[in-house]
């Protein structure tokens, strides 16, 4: 039986990532990339699934862990009546073979530790054939491999015995002494790779992860929070093609027991563009630029043909099929592999995109000889199908609506562009652009407006609310104290909150085509803590803050959603879409913070 969801902490390499349970047991990891079959699956299942358990035999030794500062080495500290030892996880950074390296230290005392290891190749549907392969042991170890399909690994470590299909060892760690295990996975028509240096390729990716925290601006509230979120969305984002996954796992439930479980390991053109906006905001114009690269890539040709979301390397054929091999997490089946929603039309990816691209100009990313054809492009597909109705941001599995959200994210597209023509000189039909522009303003404003409630509504049609519609103020539509936007949150508050977090919507309204229901979302709850930052309610804003940040687990990761009654995470995990939110909320707070006491200097003097 899986852990609860908070009790995995991640370890990558930004091609893909493991999560490590505080019993040791590394539970989940899709190799060679984020997107790949698992290796290890006891995440949506059992150890029968595939694990690599590290742990003290003492049935009452006690674990904790953190982080080794801002890096993604994973430190969990053993404290068992025989003494004290400390695991190191990580994967290694850079091109070449994919490796997860386990150092256990010897701090006090002598420390028995068991490992176990279950590899199940292609979601647990292949079972290995392995053989020691003492030719290619690290000088003086043990070194096994297994082999299934086109998939390899070698694991090079203390000596294992085999038994009903796991592999076992038992062995000491002294204070002072150190064990090293790596696992290394290889195309299994190649030779398996030379034995890496640990010592070396620890300090190496550590210093990888410190340079590159070492680049942003921190806003002062909330700066240990921001750091880790930062470090999370470069975590997900694949090194080679700067594609950005919404998080690391599949089909992990949004209600427990129900079918509500879907799979995020793919690049979302939303989650990225919305990541790179945060990532530029804080420092980080490279990614920008690759991210820009990504996206020309992906979506070259038709602008018609664009998907809400591609593969990492932007493949377009992400077909959602059900898996037989894995259960699914503590029994809530199915197991999805890809998502039907890639065939999608989400209106909102346009103004997203055309945000983003408008924020790397003014940040100084110069347009190339493709990025600006490309916006225009966009635009002009835009123009001849603006008023369609679509699945909308929460990829709506009912009938396609006239979204409120979708269309003044449109209406932002069409202003970024306008933008982009008076303030940066491009070229392009501004007049036209400025024009539709105003009309969806106007649509908007009558037909995504309920004047009786006072408030702005779901979709056309409707008197129900949204939480996107907090976005509205967020992208400039109306301001954050427009008596129109505050008798929207009001609404909000109103049939939204749940134990003082946001639901995405009332799903018992029947809209999104799909039985059950789920639990609060974090990134809503984030987009209400930057809405009362903006509007004048900073004691509000810091209060769920407060709420928010402490729901991150141990080692600071959040996930898609929070089941407040069972007080733990719900939903794929880590999830890019709450940790960008988070770094949102904290600017805007920050930005309230100084603007009070800028207010307050000038009050005073």
């Amino acid at each position: 039986m899986a852990l609860p969801i908070e009790d995995y902490a991640i370890i990558g390499d930004c091609h893909t990532a493991a999560l490590v349970g505080r019993d040791g047991s590394i539970d989940w990891l899709c190799l060679p990339r984020f997107d790949s079959a698992s290796t290890f699956g006891a995440l949506l299942g059992t150890e029968k699934h595939g694990r690599w358990l590290l742990a003290p035999t003492a049935p009452d030794a006690r674990a904790s862990r953190s982080y080794l500062d801002d890096t993604f080495l994973l430190v969990t500290r053993w404290e068992s009546p025989e003494g004290v030892v400390e695991v190191v996880d990580a994967m290694l950074p850079g091109a070449g073979h994919r490796s997860v390296v386990r150092r256990i230290r010897g701090v006090s005392g002598r420390v028995r530790m068991r490992q176990e290891l279950a590899i199940r190749f292609d979601y647990a549907d292949a079972l290995p054939w392995m053989r020691q392969a003492p030719e290619h042991a690290a000088p003086g170890g043990f070194a096994v491999v297994g082999v299934a399909g086109p998939d390899a690994v070698i694991v090079r470590g203390p000596a294992m015995k085999a038994s009903n299909h796991f592999h076992e060892s038992l062995f000491e760690v002294a204070e002072g002494e150190e064990v090293d295990i790596v696992l290394t996975w290889f195309q299994s028509h190649h030779r398996p790779p030379a034995p890496v240096d640990v010592a070396a390729s620890l300090k190496e990716t550590a210093d990888w992860w410190r340079a590159w925290s070492r680049e942003t601006d921190l806003p002062a509230p909330y700066e240990r929070e921001v750091r880790r979120s930062l470090l999370v969305l470069r975590a997900l984002t694949h090194q080679e093609t700067g594609g950005i996954v919404a998080a690391a796992t599949t089909s992990l439930p949004e209600q427990f027991g129900g079918s509500r479980n879907w799979d995020y390991r793919y690049t979302w053109i939303r989650d990225a563009s919305l990541t790179l906006a945060a990532l530029m905001l804080h420092g980080y114009e490279d990614e920008a630029g690759q991210w820009r690269r990504w996206l020309l890539r992906a979506i070259a040709g038709d602008p018609a043909d664009i998907q809400t979301m591609y593969g990492l390397s932007g493949e377009r054929r992400l077909p959602e099929s059900e898996l037989n091999s894995l259960p699914g997490y503590n029994g809530s089946s199915p197991v999805r592999v890809g998502n039907d929603a890639a065939g999608q039309f989400q209106a909102d990816i346009f103004g997203e995109l055309m945000i983003a691209l408008r924020e790397a100009r003014r940040i100084g990313v110069d347009e190339d000889e493709f990025s600006w054809p490309l916006q225009r492009a966009l635009l002009g597909f835009l123009e001849q199908n603006w008023q369609r109705p679509d699945n909308g941001i929460w990829e709506i599995r009912g009938p396609q609506v006239p979204f409120t959200h979708s269309r003044a994210m449109v209406w932002a597209a069409f202003a970024c562009g306008v933008e982009a023509v008076h303030q940066y000189g491009l070229d392009g039909p501004a007049d036209r652009w400025a024009e539709i522009r105003d009309a969806i303003r106007d649509e908007i404003e009558t037909k995504g407006f309920d004047a009786t409630r006072n408030t702005f509504v779901q979709h056309y049609g409707s008197t129900e609310v949204d939480a996107s519609l907090l976005l509205l103020a967020q992208i400039g539509f109306v301001a954050p104290d427009d008596p129109r936007m505050l008798g929207t949150v009001a609404a909000i508050e109103q049939d939204l909150l749940h134990e003082g977090l946001l639901l995405r919507y009332r799903t018992e309204s029947g809209v999104d085509g799909l039985a059950g229901g789920e639990h609060p979302f974090l990134a809503c709850s984030f987009w209400l803590v930057q809405q009362y930052a903006h509007s004048g309610r900073l004691d509000d804003a810091l209060e769920l803050m407060d709420l928010l940040v402490s729901l991150a687990n141990d080692v600071g990761l959040l996930s898609e959603e929070y089941d407040v009654a069972g007080a733990r995470q719900v939903g794929n995990t880590p999830q890019a879409f709450s940790h960008l939110a988070l770094v949102r909320a904290a600017d805007a707070i920050a930005s309230a913070i100084g603007s009070s006491a800028v207010d307050s200097s000038a009050v005073n003097s």
